[in-house]
């Protein structure tokens, strides 16, 4: 894959192109997306819980478990048997829901959890990627 090193314009006009005259970089999309391979798993949002962060149902998310959590991070978590996206209130030891319909969830020490990692990216698929994780 290659790409072209300027921002493109989301408006359309009838004019040539304005990237025509530039060159392109190689690139791979692992390593746009991906700092530590290793350490790196790709999974799917599903619900609307996310949205006020941008993460909406069926966005890809990039989840780095090289990353330390950070307080107010956005995490994937396994609670009690569930995997999770959330926003980690690491002071007070809540999963916050980036949308006012949802309360947050307070861990406590009766909860079986577990961090997976950090989301570090997403991806929005305009189209039903059925590819990956179907």
């Amino acid at each position: 894959m290659k790409i072209i090193p300027i921002a493109a314009q989301a408006g359309i006009t009838g004019f040539e192109s304005p990237a025509a005259e530039y060159s392109q970089l190689p690139l791979s999309l692992d390593e746009l997306l991906i700092e530590h391979p290793n350490a790196t798993f790709i999974g799917r949002a599903s619900g609307n819980s996310m949205r006020d962060v941008g993460i909406f149902d069926n966005d890809i998310l990039i989840v780095d478990r090289h990353v330390q959590s950070q307080h107010l991070d956005v995490i994937v978590a396994n609670l009690n048997g569930e995997f999770i996206c959330k926003v980690f209130d690491k002071e007070n030891q809540k999963l916050l829901s980036a949308n006012g319909y949802y309360q947050a969830v307070t861990i406590t020490s009766f909860d079986d959890f577990s961090f997976e990692g950090v989301v570090v990216k997403s991806i929005r698929c305009f189209r039903p990627a059925s590819v990956l994780l179907s």
